[in-house]
């Protein structure tokens, strides 16, 4: 059974189920098809919107034990559909808390076994545009909002960085620059935000070399500093397109557990499987509906969140 088929044996009871097929080039989402056969109460329930991040220059509150401090414009997030703190009980918010739940689950041992690493989670995609900066932002807004832990979302897609855009806020150095420069502190370039338990990590500078700093002893190192030094931290790694750059295959041999989004009704069997196919070493992998279409006269839009292990 391939790794794609595992994972849409997930759907609703659990039992595995033969991957639906479909004609070559055919560009209907496999999770797609599975969903339809197999929705139930236990998929969640999910719906992400495209937005059109707006750059704004950001309010920079303080500086606070050599961290930046920014403020986020919540108005803003309102209007990106991206869940805000503030906000009332919303559509978005009440699906990213179901995500969320087994993700939190698996990395402090909360009635299932602790996942190794289950605090490194790393958000992807097969392709370019399929919503994962949208979603990785959400999950850790989400995530900041629980009463006992923190979150540190680090822009680890080094070749297009996108959440410094979409939080308006400003970063300069970053990740890249930590690992290039032994003198600069990874203190020195977090950012924290005015939602309260949510630190930033950009992604710095461009550098020649990413994938190579990327795949450094320097970085399995900080990876292992930061999932070690606080136990009740969750570390989100926004990361690039699977299928678009090598970064993500060498980051995923860090992680202990990885959501790949997948776009509804656009994104071939043959991405996602080929996809899977590079991140094998993690444990623990779900996938995300994102951009469905909602059913009329339903409630909610209905995507899918499932993990599986090997």
């Amino acid at each position: 059974m391939s790794i794609i088929e595992k994972a849409a044996g997930k759907i609703g009871t659990g039992a595995p189920h033969p991957a639906p097929q479909s004609d070559p080039g055919h560009d209907a989402s496999l999770i797609e098809n599975a969903l339809n056969k197999q929705r139930s109460s236990h998929a969640a329930p999910f719906v992400a919107t495209p937005v059109e991040p707006i750059f704004n220059a950001p309010d920079t509150l303080a500086m606070e034990g050599g961290s930046q401090v920014q403020s986020i414009n919540l108005a803003r997030l309102h209007r990106m559909g991206v869940v805000a703190p503030d906000a009332e009980k919303s559509q978005i918010a009440e699906e990213f808390r179901i995500i969320k739940r087994p993700l939190i689950a698996n990395a402090f041992g909360q009635g299932t076994a602790r996942v190794k690493n289950g605090n490194l989670i790393m958000v992807t995609s097969s392709l370019p545009g399929e919503g994962k900066s949208f979603c990785a932002i959400n999950l850790a807004i989400s995530m900041a909002m629980e009463m006992d832990r923190t979150v540190l979302l680090i822009d680890a897609d080094v070749a297009k960085p996108r959440v410094p855009e979409y939080l308006g806020i400003h970063a300069d150095k970053g990740l890249l620059d930590v690992l290039q420069d032994k003198d600069l502190k990874l203190s020195d370039v977090l950012i924290k935000t005015d939602i309260a338990k949510l630190t930033v990590l950009p992604a710095g500078r461009t550098y020649k070399r990413a994938t190579e700093l990327l795949a450094s002893a320097a970085m399995t190192r900080l990876i292992e500093d930061i999932g070690n030094r606080y136990p009740d931290r969750i570390i989100l790694f926004d990361s690039p397109p699977l299928l678009a750059t090598s970064e993500s295959s060498v980051l995923a041999t860090h992680m202990g557990q990885i959501v790949m989004v997948v776009e509804a009704e656009k994104t071939s069997q043959e991405a996602v499987r080929e996809a899977l196919s590079h991140i094998q070493s993690c444990e623990v992998v779900g996938m995300l509906l994102n951009k469905t279409t909602p059913t009329p006269g339903a409630d909610y839009y209905y995507g899918y969140y499932g993990s599986y292990g090997k």
